[in-house]
């Protein structure tokens, strides 16, 4: 793995951390995080009261790529959509709904990080 590779990990994981952390502050619990299988990845399952939360975590150094809303596109929310479900029906859970969010982690060079919370894209 390259240097920069490992750098986008790390920054990665350490978004993944604040959001998990941020979200579990908001008083959701954290089922699982980095669920994997062949049709994807699902960064973060949570549980917000009686909805089942798949949560995807943007994290940027800055906004030259773009915001990380501007990522997630309709096929996207298609496919966390059916992650979702797709992890609950293995676990056996049914949920009273399944909601999509995003939080949009921003580590900037200087200054503290910043974490913005986007709850029900789907």
């Amino acid at each position: 793995m390259t240097t920069t590779a490992q750098a986008r990990r790390a920054i990665g994981a350490y978004g993944e951390g604040r959001a998990a952390r941020h979200l579990a502050d908001l008083g959701m619990i954290v089922l699982e995080r980095n669920w994997r299988c062949d049709e994807g990845e699902i960064d973060i399952v949570l549980r917000d009261g009686a909805t089942l939360v798949v949560c995807e975590v943007k994290t940027r150094t800055s906004l030259v790529a773009g915001s990380p809303q501007e990522a997630i596109t309709d096929d996207k929310l298609a496919r966390l959509k059916r992650l979702g479900e797709r992890w609950a029906g293995e676990r056996g859970i049914r949920p009273d709904g399944i909601r999509i969010d995003l939080v949009a982690v921003l580590v900037p060079r200087r200054g503290a990080p910043s974490v913005e919370h986007v709850a029900g894209l789907l």
